[in-house]
């Protein structure tokens, strides 16, 4: 018998949360981060060294999925958890950010959305509909309506504009996988969240936060922030739409981001991020430490012994001399990519590990002043 999704909140400390959520796949301890594995992998790191990090749900792309190699194969190949060797939850995107990433490559209408693949040029229609689906035959456990992402800065008809396809999209979307779940492709461990878009107007995300509340779903994205506007812009966003949201259900930014954007945005409420910065750093030689960001191409590191962090639980973090990453990232080596990969995901594990504790002692905000101190 599946185990139906919920989400119980344990603790709060100022605007901070400790919570967990349960899905048909196993269980998440929030505020959570979720690596990015757009094509059914995160870039250059094992399934196993995921979990020893503390990972308990990674991130899918639906567009790309559907692209290649395609959704009904990996379902009739025993859905998505088995297709990668991952057991535990997974949560899909539903190509909403290639609305705006690949603008040049899409056309977009109030029915939906026609791509150009990127890979071969043929063509991909993909509506509110088709994105669910797709997710139920992924198998994944957490789910995104299908929405307009805008990149800022935008004028406020566009922003509007966005707004109101979305929620019209989100009504289409609730539908879809009330269908899929009564046809028996979608279970009680399996959630649709609902995505609050509207720029920085502080008007128009309250206009989505109720277009949404109005077709209760099991939990509430921010979408369309870091996409170019400053991070004070997107605090203040946050600060303006989070008290909307109901605080007996997740909310999850989309798309964020470093260390000090996750801290900042933990103490204002948010639960759940994505982002690939770790993996992104790790293959551009960069590491995340305790006391900053490291850039290991850098000749101040060709003969430093030390590790990145001798009192870590990761080996990639703890076994390596900061001068033999030097020397990998500089020959351009694959090992480089695979351990500062590895490194910086377990940096980003460990600080959530660290926040959850934070807020379960009460003592979140001055543990967030230190940190964000000695982060620099």
């Amino acid at each position: 018998m599946t185990t139906p999704f919920a989400f119980t909140l344990h603790n709060s400390d100022g605007g901070a949360r400790l919570g967990e959520i349960v899905t048909a796949h196993g269980k998440i301890a929030t505020p959570a981060f979720m690596p990015v594995g757009t094509a059914g992998t995160v870039k250059a790191v094992y399934s196993d060294q995921l979990t020893a990090a503390g990972v308990d749900v990674v991130l899918a792309n639906t567009y790309h999925l559907m692209l290649r190699p395609g959704a009904e194969r990996i379902a009739r190949l025993g859905g998505l958890h088995t297709f990668m060797g991952w057991d535990k939850p997974i949560l899909t995107d539903s190509g909403g950010f290639q609305v705006m990433s690949l603008s040049k490559l899409r056309t977009i209408t109030d029915e939906g959305v026609t791509f150009q693949s990127h890979l071969d040029g043929s063509r991909y229609a993909l509506t509110p509909e088709r994105a669910v689906e797709i997710q139920c035959l992924l198998g994944a456990d957490i789910q995104m309506q299908l929405d307009e992402c805008v990149s800022l800065p935008a004028s406020a008809e566009v922003v509007a504009g966005a707004v109101e396809r979305s929620l019209a999209w989100a009504a289409r979307a609730k539908r879809a996988f009330a269908s899929q779940r009564a046809r028996g492709a979608a279970n009680l461990g399996q959630a649709l969240f609902g995505i609050v878009q509207g720029g920085i107007d502080r008007d128009l995300r309250a206009r989505s936060v109720d277009g949404l509340l109005a077709l209760d779903f099991q939990g509430y994205a921010v979408g369309g922030l870091a996409v170019g506007e400053p991070q004070r812009a997107m605090l203040e966003t946050l600060e303006g739409t989070l008290p909307r949201l109901p605080a007996e259900q997740p909310r999850y930014l989309m798309g964020v981001g470093t260390p000090i954007d996750l801290i900042e945005s933990v103490a204002r409420g948010i639960d759940m991020f994505d982002c690939v910065l770790p993996t992104r750093s790790g293959r551009h030689g960069q590491a995340f430490t305790w006391a900053g960001k490291l850039n290991l191409r850098n000749a101040v590191h060709s003969e430093d012994p030390a590790p990145l962090d001798r009192h870590s639980q990761c080996p990639a973090a703890r076994d390596y001399s900061r001068a033999y990453l030097h020397h990998l990232v500089k020959a351009e080596e694959y090992l480089a990519a695979m351990l500062l990969s590895w490194a910086n995901i377990a940096f980003y594990q460990e600080l959530m590990a660290a926040m959850r504790k934070a807020i379960a002692a009460g003592r979140f905000a001055a543990w967030a002043a230190a940190t964000k101190a000695a982060l620099g």
